[in-house]
């Protein structure tokens, strides 16, 4: 049984997102352990990529600060194998299909199942694509996680038959970032999704109030939140650890 499972296992799963070294590895360090303490689920960690064609301005701007500040894949692998000494919470990496391959896939993904990573989410690998990385994650134990858009229609019951670990649901159309309403009509998503697999899915983009929160994870299983809490990090910095711990609480006892 995959360990991302065990993120939805106790009611609605909240899943949080940062950028590792924005705005340095030790303030990221600090972050991610209390997320975990504020009641995280699951633990999504953004590998720098210096063209993350899914995201808006705010984790943009977070990519870049990381990379000014030296970041590389291989520090980000040795803050997570730091990390795990203590920390048991679900952990998956977002990044791009170029860091993997640049890192070398079987590497990359050898690697993570090594440091405890418990999937990868590449939000520019199609889901026709995916037999790039498909054998390597089922050899090595790491979940692939699909993604199913609200453009996705005919294509939803054929990419939940496939998931491992758990479903990614976009939102809304364009990039990741703050909105003040989401229209799409995700329980009927989640309706398809249901009738093809057990794997939990959880939604993502623009969510960014305890409200919005609350009303995606009515309808999933839980829900995604990147954009809010990188703002958070991008104003407070070295002192966001305390300020993010604050917000995720809040987010995970609405929910």
């Amino acid at each position: 049984m995959s360990n991302i499972s065990k993120a939805f296992e106790n009611g609605k799963a909240f899943i949080p997102f940062i950028t590792c070294g924005d705005p340095d590895l030790e303030t990221s360090a600090k972050i991610i352990r209390s997320m975990a303490q504020a009641g995280a689920d699951l633990i999504e960690l953004g590998i720098p990529f210096s063209d993350p064609t899914a995201e808006g301005p705010v984790i943009q701007e977070a990519s870049l600060r990381a990379l000014s500040a030296g970041t590389t894949t291989d520090k980000v692998m040795d803050l997570v194998r730091e990390l795990r000494k203590d920390l048991f919470t679900p952990m998956v990496f977002m990044t791009y299909a170029n860091v993997v391959f640049s890192y070398g896939a079987e590497k990359f993904i050898k690697t993570c199942s090594e440091i405890g990573i418990d999937g990868m989410i590449i939000p520019d690998l199609p889901f026709e694509e995916k037999e790039e990385f498909q054998p390597l994650c089922k050899k090595y134990g790491v979940d692939l996680i699909s993604f199913i858009a609200p453009t996705s229609e005919n294509r939803i019951a054929m990419i939940a038959k496939e998931a491992s670990g758990f479903i990614y649901i976009i939102s809304s159309l364009g990039v990741t970032g703050t909105r003040s309403e989401i229209t799409t009509d995700i329980a009927s998503i989640t309706k398809v999704i249901r009738e093809n697999t057990s794997v939990p899915c959880a939604v993502g983009f623009g969510i960014s109030t305890p409200q919005q929160a609350t009303k995606m994870a009515s309808v999933s299983d839980g829900a995604i939140v990147g954009s809010a809490i990188v703002k958070i990090i991008a104003k407070y910095g070295k002192d966001a650890p305390e300020h993010v711990k604050e917000f995720v609480k809040s987010m995970k006892d609405a929910m």
